[in-house]
């Protein structure tokens, strides 16, 4: 059947590319590996290596009729790998880049149906085994690519219309008298490995504007910034994952809303929520 006999050649495609990204920035990925929290800090950049040369080997051995199916059992405990790491992450309300492809994708449902996908591929390829290469596979492999990454992007947007609208009103329990027009209140948690790496850049943020970070339970250490402890916040808020950041007036009503899991998103917020304010005159 060509849709089972195309399957390698999707497989493989997606272990080079995601290898060669890799590649470009080592220490990146190994700070993915070690958001995820499942291996001590000391083996996340020697994980991180060996996820690449494995990746790289797949990739070889699917080019190769006389090791595909050795290649495409790689790539199947790759995948089965990565499954069960972002099944843990989202099991424990963690805010992890799934550092699959570069850029910045957080675990989540939707890398969970992608990579299960994936797996699906990866088994089909090592059932089938080696089969002569012919043109009409290229098409078919590109169609089960898209078929792979097409649900997790609709995810991904359907995610991103969530948390509190500009206009409406930010639901917080224990929200301080602001002291100031504006006000940043950054969505955080103890277990998420990208607030950390983020807390940093809300402490530079309280130079423009009041900053507070806002915390469902009790243990996230403000760096000198006020924590305030409200364990409904993201339920009555919509709000999916922290780091998210949530800029208000004075009275309370949101400005602009978003993800915050890297210096160039929480800009984009606090941009909008600038112009929005020159534009209202508040």
């Amino acid at each position: 059947m060509i849709v089972a006999e195309s399957a390698y050649l999707a497989v493989t495609a997606v272990l080079l590319v995601a290898a060669l990204v890799k590649l470009r920035d080592v220490p990146g990925f190994a700070r993915s590996v070690a958001g995820y929290q499942v291996l001590p800090g000391s083996l996340a950049r020697p994980a991180a290596v060996g996820v690449l040369v494995a990746e790289l080997a797949a990739g070889g051995l699917l080019l190769a009729p006389g090791g595909r199916r050795w290649g495409a059992v790689v790539a199947a405990v790759l995948f089965a790998a990565f499954l069960a790491a972002m099944a843990s992450v989202m099991r424990r309300r963690m805010a992890v880049d799934c550092g699959c492809f570069g850029g910045r994708d957080l675990v989540g449902a939707g890398t969970l149906l992608r990579t299960g996908l994936l797996l699906v591929l990866a088994v089909t390829a090592a059932l089938t085994g080696p089969v002569a290469f012919a043109p009409v596979q290229l098409p078919v492999a590109a169609v089960l690519l898209g078929l792979s990454f097409l649900p997790a992007r609709l995810l991904r947007a359907e995610r991103a219309s969530y948390g509190p609208r500009p206009g409406t009103r930010f639901a917080l329990n224990g929200r301080p008298e602001p002291a100031g027009d504006r006000t940043m209140y950054a969505l955080v948690s103890p277990a998420c490995g990208l607030c950390k790496a983020m807390l940093p850049e809300f402490v530079a943020t309280a130079d423009r504007l009041d900053v507070a970070l806002v915390s469902a339970v009790e243990g996230y250490g403000g760096a000198g910034l006020p924590v305030i402890v409200d364990p409904e916040v993201f339920d009555r808020n919509d709000i999916p994952w922290p780091p998210y950041v949530v800029v208000t007036d004075r009275t309370g009503t949101v400005l602009s809303a978003g993800g915050a899991a890297d210096p160039a998103q929480l800009e984009q917020v606090l941009s909008r929520a600038e112009a929005v304010a020159l534009r209202d005159g508040r």
